[in-house]
C-alpha cells in the first residue's frame, strides 16, 4: 500500500502528467453530465424503458444510459465508430482510400473529414430511427414535425460534440479519447447493475452472490489475457558497417497478437445478428417459421442465437486479421532493413512463415473470443440481472480492458521517462517500450 500512495504522488508530481490526467477527468464529467440533458419538447417521466433489453440493451450501456434518457447525447459516439469501419473497410476494398493512406499526414486529413461527414449523414440516418423507438408519441409535448427536425439537429450536434471531446482527450489528455468516452459510458452503469444483482438476491443468495462476483473476476483475468497475448518472432539483423562504426547485429522480435483484431470481430457479427430477425420479421404474418426464427434470434440468450454469433466472431476475426496484418509488406520491410527469421529465407517464404504463425495463433484466439462474446448470454441463463450480466464479457469487458490496460501504458511511459518505478512491481504492461522489430 505503501509502495502505492508513492507512485500516485509520483504521477502528480509531473506537471505534463498531472495536467492530463485532470483535462481527461474535466472532459468525461462534460460527457457525463450530457448525458443527461433530455431533448427538448420531451417528457423525461413518460419514457419507455425497453431500452434496457436485447441489442439496445448493449448499446444503452455503451452511452452510459444516455439512450434510453433520450438524452442529446442518445447516440453517443457510436455514428462515428460506424463511419470509422466503413472507411476502413473501404481502404482494403477501394484504390483511391489505399492510395490515400499511402500518402501520410495529408492522406490522414482527408481521411479524418471524409469520416466526420460519414458520421453526419449516419447521425442523420439513425436518429430517424432512434426517435421512432425511445421516444413514444404520448411524452412528446410539441409539435411532431418541428420536434423530429429539432432532435435530429441536437443529436447530430450531440455526435459531433462528442466526437469533439474525444479528440480534445486524445491531444490534450492520456489517449484514446473515443475509447475513453465509451468505457466511462460503459463504467458508469457498472455500480447500479451490482446493486441491483445484490438486491435482487437479497440475504439468501449473498453466497450466489459471491460467486458471481468471483467468476466475474475471473473473466476479467481472462479478458487482460486474451488482450496481451502476443507470439514473439525472433529477428536477426545483419551488421552493417559505416565508416567506423558498426550498426544492427542485434536480436530482435515481431510482436504478433493472439487476438490482433481487437473487438472489430464482436462488433461486426453483431452489426449482422440483426439480419435473420429483420428478414424473418417481412415474412412473420405469412410463415410460422419465419416467425419462430424471429423470436429465436430476438432472444439473445438462446443457443441458437449464440452458436451464430460464436461462429461468424471466429470468421471475422481471421477476415479482419488478414486485412490488418500484411505479412508480406512485413517481410519486404525486414528485407529492406537487412533483416530477417533465423531459419527461414527473406522474402517469399518469410510472409509463408509468419502466415502459418497467425494462423496458429488466430484459431485458438478466435475460439476464446468468441467464448468471451457469449458470456454474457451464459450469465442470463445461469440467473444473472440483464444489466450485471453484460459486464461479463462482450463488447464491453472488452473495451474495458482494452482502454484500462493502454491507460497503465500512458502513465508508465511517463513514469519511466522521470525514472520513476512503474504502476506495478512486478511484470509489465504489453505495449511498454521494449525491444521490438516495428513492422
Amino acid at each position: 500500500m505503501k509502495k502505492f500512495i508513492t507512485t500516485i504522488k509520483n504521477i502528480f508530481s509531473i506537471e505534463e502528467l498531472r495536467n492530463r490526467i485532470l483535462s481527461t477527468v474535466g472532459f468525461l464529467i462534460i460527457f457525463r453530465l450530457g448525458s443527461f440533458v433530455v431533448l427538448p419538447g420531451v417528457d423525461p417521466n413518460l419514457l419507455e424503458q425497453g431500452a434496457d433489453s436485447g441489442i439496445f440493451g448493449l448499446l444503452n450501456t455503451f452511452l452510459g444510459g444516455a439512450f434510453s434518457r433520450a438524452s442529446i447525447f442518445g447516440l453517443g459516439i457510436m455514428p462515428y465508430i460506424s463511419a470509422s469501419i466503413v472507411i476502413q473497410l473501404l481502404t482494403v476494398a477501394v484504390p483511391y482510400f489505399q492510395k490515400m493512406q499511402k500518402e501520410g499526414d495529408s492522406g490522414r486529413k482527408k481521411m479524418n473529414q471524409i469520416t466526420r461527414v460519414l458520421t453526419i449523414l449516419i447521425t442523420l440516418g439513425q436518429s430517424v430511427g432512434y426517435l421512432a423507438y425511445a421516444v413514444p408519441d404520448e411524452a412528446i409535448m410539441i409539435d411532431q414535425t418541428l420536434f423530429t427536425i429539432t432532435a435530429m439537429i441536437l443529436l447530430s450536434a450531440g455526435t459531433i460534440f462528442c466526437m469533439w471531446l474525444g479528440e480534445k482527450i486524445t491531444d490534450k489528455g492520456i489517449g484514446n479519447g473515443i475509447s475513453m468516452l465509451i468505457m466511462i459510458g460503459i463504467i458508469s452503469r457498472f455500480p447500479g447493475a451490482i446493486v441491483a444483482e445484490a438486491l435482487a438476491k437479497g440475504m439468501s443468495g449473498a453466497l450466489l452472490f459471491v460467486l458471481e462476483i468471483v467468476a466475474l473476476f475471473f473473466v476479467v483475468m481472462a479478458s487482460v489475457i486474451l488482450t496481451q497475448a502476443i507470439r514473439r518472432v525472433p529477428v536477426q539483423y545483419a551488421k552493417q558497417v559505416v565508416g567506423n562504426k558498426v550498426y544492427g547485429g542485434q536480436r530482435q522480435y515481431i510482436p504478433l497478437r493472439v487476438n490482433a483484431s481487437g473487438v472489430m470481430p464482436i462488433i461486426f457479427a453483431q452489426s449482422l445478428m440483426f439480419l435473420p430477425g429483420l428478414l424473418a420479421g417481412i415474412w412473420a404474418d405469412q410463415s410460422d417459421i419465419a416467425a419462430t426464427i424471429g423470436r429465436t434470434f430476438a432472444d439473445i440468450s438462446s443457443w441458437q442465437y449464440n452458436l451464430v454469433f460464436g461462429i461468424l466472431i471466429i470468421l471475422f476475426t481471421f477476415f479482419y486479421t488478414a486485412i490488418t496484418i500484411n505479412s508480406t509488406q512485413i517481410s519486404d520491410d525486414l528485407k529492406r532493413n537487412g533483416g530477417f527469421v533465423p531459419g527461414v529465407k527473406p522474402g517469399k517464404p518469410t510472409a509463408d512463415f509468419l502466415d502459418t504463425i497467425l494462423s496458429r495463433i488466430t484459431l485458438p484466439g478466435s475460439v476464446f473470443l468468441s467464448i468471451i462474446a457469449i458470456m454474457p448470454a451464459i450469465a442470463m441463463v445461469a440467473g444473472v440481472t440483464t444489466d450485471f450480466s453484460y459486464f461479463y464479457g462482450g463488447t464491453s469487458l472488452l473495451i474495458m480492458v482494452g482502454v484500462i490496460l493502454d491507460t497503465l501504458q500512458q502513465i508508465e511511459s511517463y513514469l519511466l521517462m522521470r525514472h520513476y518505478e512503474g504502476l506495478m512491481k512486478s511484470g509489465r504492461v504489453k505495449g511498454r517500450s521494449q525491444n521490438a522489430a516495428v513492422a
